[in-house]
């Protein structure tokens, strides 16, 4: 196994870092464990009076209702179980073991269907279950069904083929327990070696875990071994479709699909890597295909709905959003996604229905906020301000608490790029890095008005609108390390240490693996916003590259983002002090690269598109060396693949309303007002 990856503790709990103390056990944790020994040892009147006691105490515990479930059943009491299950799956729907314990009590009450359906549902949310596939073997048999008696004691023999480590990590993983899970896996790994079953394990948990680069160096180990092991290269492929790697995800998928063209993941997979690669009038019919036989996927539903909208397709996309709410109809996605178009506008009954979803108690978290930024759009297309703003107050404070946003990082970032990042460092590398004029890029915040101007660019003969590419914050995390300390980080300061030939292979890098979102046109444009933490890179490896800072008045601006729920990143937008602190610190930056590297940002300000758009698009095409094209202006005439927010609004020809919107809500934005202080004159200068 490569040093490096126990080297690296990104992924690592402080309990699988042998220089960090394991943190001491909490009372209930105690309590957990003594209750758990009371049963190992068949002392289940003590062990159901402790549970009771302690269930009243913390009634969402997870292991505590379990214990309780099982006490109960071991006393007879199954009604009682079955009912502690119950409240424990309203809970923790995920969690395998219940259905396990679940099946134990029909076992019980002698009721084979049930008892085969509980372990089912165990074991395909957490296939390394011994004990629920040996009773589904048993199962089987008794009831005559030797097939699936054969396929569960197939599954008993690899499980048991296995290190028990392994697939105690495995199950733990399987029930969301990564930090166990992965203690475990890595001291049995520094132990073992190169077991390729262990190493797929602590792969999926650096995806969960969102590590993806270790992930992916983890399953080239793996397939470098077992080249012929499907499941890791599924893995593989997801790996790198998440880290935007679509052509070779996609490539992977092929290999797969050549030897299995029926599997469902496969050809899920690859439509996925079709649509991140900007195909999605390919994309659509694969997706349509897989719901011949799923009728009722709410995702797939949902993804083609984004597709369709992608293409301009509107109508039938508000259909499909429609169809994956009927499916589901708590699915915050769906609802959020009618609102993102910006366009829709919600019927009573649609509103209705949302409202009802998002006050159940049993609507999971990710779908509250979802409903939350979509009744807030919904009521504020109705006038309703200030229930509109409750919404938004609400789906924000929501969103926030599962975010690990630090704003602190993002300043000391600024700091670092000001005091790195001098003329005088740019002067002494003059001339280095790639000629090439090809990119342009579009920085700034997010809800800018960064759209409009790629649709404006992009409707030139010599311009390909691409998408939000991510191969420039790709370098960045390469240029961190391996181990990187958010507290004191490499980046900027590594950037003193490359060579002539790095910037030249940086540069190169960049423009062939973002080869494959272009077409034949001599430019591209890459819009993502938060590039303008970066112009120090970018200048350096690419210094003929345009780049155009949109930029939208602080108090429109910052309020947009407050009521956008991004798909994913923009971790900033959700809390009116991060997002000021944000807005402040990118002026910041944008004034310093501002005289260190005169001239070469242009600075866009949307307000000013809106009040003079032919002149703006003259100082556009100016700045990017185009000839003027009457089509610029026209530009909502333009059909091509929008995938952000403003898809719709870019679409039309150009209007002033949205300038001032946030005015309706001025009454509550008094505190945005006093933390963007002097932001809201600076921003013009």
């Amino acid at each position: 196994m490569p040093a490096f990856f126990f080297a690296d503790h990104r992924m690592n709990s402080p309990a699988a870092d042998p220089g960090i103390a394991t943190p001491t056990p909490s009372p209930i944790e105690m309590e957990v464990r003594r209750i758990r020994e009371l049963c190992g040892g068949g002392r289940f009147d003590e062990a159901l009076a402790a549970a009771s006691k302690l269930a009243a105490e913390v009634p969402e515990n997870r292991d505590v209702l379990l214990l309780l479930a099982l006490a109960q059943r071991q006393r007879n009491r199954v009604a009682d179980a079955l009912a502690s299950l119950d409240a424990l799956e309203r809970l923790h729907p995920r969690f395998s073991r219940l259905h396990h314990e679940r099946g134990c009590c029909f076992v019980t009450m002698r009721d084979a269907p049930r008892a085969i359906d509980a372990f089912l549902r165990g074991v395909n949310i957490n296939p390394a279950l011994p004990q629920s596939w040996a009773m589904l073997e048993r199962l089987y048999r008794m009831t005559g069904d030797e097939r699936n008696a054969a396929t569960a004691a197939q599954h008993v023999a690899i499980l048991a083929k296995l290190p028990p480590e392994v697939v105690q990590a495995t199950s733990l993983f399987s029930d969301g327990d990564l930090g166990p899970a992965e203690t475990l896996i890595r001291a049995f790994l520094i132990r073992h070696g190169d077991h390729v079953e262990a190493m797929r394990l602590l792969a999926r948990i650096g995806i969960a875990r969102d590590v993806l680069d270790d992930a992916e160096l983890l399953l080239e180990a793996v397939l470098e071994r077992e080249p012929d092991y499907r499941a890791a290269r599924h893995d593989y492929a997801l790996v790198l479709i998440e880290r935007h790697k679509y052509q070779q995800g996609r490539e992977e998928l092929e290999k797969l699909l050549r030897l299995d063209p029926q599997n469902r993941q496969f050809r899920t997979l690859y439509a996925t890597a079709c649509v991140g690669l900007g195909e999605h009038e390919r994309a659509i019919p694969l997706y349509r295909e897989l719901l011949v036989d799923a009728p009722l996927a709410a995702d797939l539903h949902l993804s083609i709905a984004h597709s369709l909208k992608t293409i301009g397709r509107r109508d039938e996309a508000i259909e499909s959003y429609r169809a994956a709410a009927a499916v589901r109809p708590n699915f915050g996605d769906a609802y959020w996604s009618l609102a993102n178009l910006k366009t829709y506008r919600f019927l009573d009954a649609e509103i209705a229905a949302m409202r009802a979803a998002e006050a159940a108690p049993d609507t999971p978290l990710v779908d509250r906020y979802h409903l939350c930024f979509a009744l807030g759009k919904a009521l504020e297309d109705r006038g309703e301000h200030a229930g509109s703003w409750r919404y938004y107050e609400r789906g924000n404070a929501l969103k926030r608490s599962e975010s690990r946003y630090r704003p602190e990082i993002i300043e000391s970032n600024t700091r670092r790029q000001i005091e790195v990042c001098t003329a005088a460092f740019f002067a002494a590398r003059a001339g280095q890095g790639v000629p090439d004029r090809d990119p342009i890029f579009i920085v700034g915040l997010p809800r800018s008005g960064s759209t409009l101007l790629e649709q404006i660019l992009a409707s030139h003969s010599r311009v390909d609108g691409t998408q939000e590419l991510s191969d420039v914050q790709r370098m960045v995390l390469a240029l961190q390390g391996r181990e990187p300390d958010l507290d004191n980080p490499r980046y900027p300061g590594s950037l003193a240490g490359l060579t002539p030939e790095d910037l030249r292979g940086l540069g190169r890098k960049y423009l062939a693996d973002t080869r494959v979102y272009r077409g034949n046109k001599p430019y591209f444009i890459d819009k993502m916003p938060n590039n303008f933490r970066h112009l120090g890179l970018i200048h350096l490896m690419l210094p003929n590259a345009k780049i155009i800072d949109a930029r939208r008045e602080p108090m429109a601006c910052c309020f947009s983002n407050f009521k956008q729920l991004f798909a994913n990143g923009q971790e900033f937008t959700y809390s009116v002090q991060d997002i000021a602190r944000y807005y402040r610190t990118y002026l910041d930056l944008m004034s310093h690269w501002d005289a260190v590297l005169p001239g070469r940002v242009l600075r866009v300000l949307h307000e000013d598109v809106v009040d003079d758009l032919e002149g703006s698009v003259r100082r556009l095409l100016d700045f990017c060396e185009l000839e003027f094209e009457p089509a610029c202006v026209d530009f909502h005439k333009t059909e091509r693949s929008v995938r952000t927010a403003s898809s719709e609004q870019v679409r039309r020809p150009i209007f002033r309303e949205g300038l001032d919107q946030w005015r309706h809500f001025e009454p509550w934005l008094g505190p945005l007002r006093d933390a963007l202080g002097d932001a809201l004159v600076r921003y013009h200068d």
